[in-house]
């Protein structure tokens, strides 16, 4: 089972049994206090997926771990991959890939 699906049927759980709840076709007869709580109780839900999703959000890019021997290896192959091809079209004659005047060629 995917998370997706676990996700949906989760979802479809609450959404009926706040339907049963908020409905009433069960003839259940809350009391007003829950009734006014159980109506915008779905909006309370949503607010509290989105402060989850962006403390997530905001705990992984806090611990995201930097892995600089990758980066380097990144860096020179894209510098390799870029500077090359300027080469073969003579717009590149020299060093790390800057045109003496003119700027970085990308």
């Amino acid at each position: 089972m995917t998370k997706l699906v676990q996700w949906l049927c989760g979802l479809a759980l609450l959404g009926t049994a706040w339907a049963t709840l908020a409905l009433d076709p069960l003839g259940l007869h809350l009391p007003l206090p829950c009734q006014q709580v159980l109506w915008p109780f779905p909006v309370y839900l949503l607010v509290a997926f989105g402060c989850y999703s962006l403390a997530t959000i905001g705990y992984r890019l806090a611990t995201f771990n930097d892995c600089e021997a990758a980066a380097r290896s990144f860096r020179s192959r894209s510098e390799r991959g870029l500077v090359q091809p300027l080469r073969r079209t003579g717009q590149v004659t020299h060093g790390a890939g800057c045109t003496s005047g003119a700027g970085t060629p990308w």
